[in-house]
């Protein structure tokens, strides 16, 4: 196996896209400007798929007489978000399985509940609009992740196909994947960039929205530790110490409000989370592939996603990715699969782990142009079927 790069990409700089962002420096605004030039071709695809799994979820919500606004905002987790929302954390642990909304970490209720106070309409409203627009964001932390490895086309592919993931009608929901892959892509791609304290300051956040944060923070801190041995570059060092805080904060918080040191570990597992170092996965997974007569299409669904990830998990290590974004990876890997918690949406929980599409978008990019379309265009109709079956006929959530 070659040997694994590390968070520095083989791009030539003439082909590397402007800095997001001027970072108060004359001509900002103008490189912000170029910058979204850049990547508008990919935040029109994603665009356009996710507008059209809209319209196949309105079609037959319509035919099944269900209303698509409260399927969308109104759901399984987003009543969680929202009661957070509303009303806040509860105080003690309790015994209720199922039950302690301290499982759910706080800045995307935080967000939802701020954004409602000075805008009009309800708070359901406003998480829908809050992950549609941090939809938009991820996408184009996506391409600029996928531009800066390698180039336009590939970029502009890896943000298409992250909207036409099996399940990525929630990113249009009122759930916290968008939000997190948002903060996850562009503190990766500042990883990439050697710009730690904005890469830690993002693993921060995104450590307070998901509980996979962790493994953000992970590779921040790997990355930067790394590069702080080889430069002694102090920032580096502060990005790597910075970005485990804010996952870190909010089990801490939990364990102070609740009155033991392991009080976040005991709400999860009141939620059946506990790590069993992948046993039930295995057994989840032998049981919907290859002995149960009639699976349920939903697990089979999940089934060949954790298994498809773990494939192109192996195919990005030997592409060489950078290091930050295969300890991410990696990390997300090893959490959801090693997991003995609940199992249907755990194909959800790999969403922000767009990092593993890369050898996929790498391929259609340098592929002729009717294959590259006939590819996107299937992924873009499988994926409006499936979010639309995920929500309508599926019981669980998604």
């Amino acid at each position: 196996m070659p040997p694994i790069a590390t968070h520095r990409p083989t791009v030539p700089a003439s082909r590397r896209p402007p800095a997001p962002g001027g970072g108060g420096v004359p001509g900002g605004e103008g490189r912000l400007v170029r910058a979204l030039e850049r990547a508008a071709p990919a935040l029109l695809g994603y665009l356009v798929v996710r507008l059209f799994g809209l319209l196949v979820l309105a079609r037959w919500a319509h035919i099944q007489e269900r209303g698509i606004w409260p399927t969308l905002a109104t759901t399984w987790d987003s009543n969680w978000y929202l009661g957070i929302a509303d009303h806040g954390y509860q105080r003690e642990l309790g015994t209720a399985l199922d039950s302690n909304n301290l499982a759910f970490f706080p800045l995307y209720p935080a967000l939802v509940k701020a954004v409602a106070a000075v805008t009009p309409g309800t708070r359901a409203s406003v998480a829908l609009v809050i992950a549609a627009v941090a939809s938009l964001v991820a996408a184009w932390g996506i391409f600029a992740v996928g531009d800066r490895l390698h180039g336009q086309r590939a970029g502009t592919v890896l943000a298409v196909l992250w909207g036409a993931y099996p399940v990525a009608v929630v990113q249009w929901m009122g759930y916290t994947e968008s939000l997190f892959t948002a903060l996850t892509a562009w503190s990766l791609y500042a990883t990439l960039n050697d710009r730690w304290t904005l890469a830690g300051s993002l693993a921060v956040l995104a450590g307070l929205t998901r509980p996979t944060g962790i493994a953000l923070a992970a590779a921040v801190t790997v990355a930067g530790l790394l590069a702080y041995v080889r430069t002694r570059d102090r920032r580096a060092l502060a990005g790597a110490l910075l970005a485990p805080l804010g996952w870190c904060g909010y089990v801490a918080w939990v364990g102070q409000r609740v009155g033991r040191w392991d009080g976040y570990f005991a709400v999860q597992k009141l939620w059946r989370n506990q790590w069993d170092g992948g046993r039930s996965t295995l057994v989840q997974l032998r049981q919907h592939l290859a002995y149960d007569a009639s699976p349920m299409l939903f697990l089979v669904l999940v089934s060949v996603v954790l298994v498809g990830s773990v494939g192109l998990y192996l195919l990005c290590l030997t592409d060489r990715q950078p290091l930050v974004l295969l300890v991410f990876t990696g990390v997300l890997l090893v959490i959801v699969l090693g997991s003995g918690g609940v199992y249907f949406p755990r194909a959800r929980f790999l969403l922000p782990a767009f990092p593993l599409l890369l050898p996929i978008a790498v391929a259609v990019a340098r592929a002729r142009r009717p294959v590259a379309l006939v590819v996107l265009g299937g992924a873009a109709l499988s994926s409006a079927w499936l979010g639309a079956y995920a929500l309508l006929v599926w019981t669980g959530p998604p």
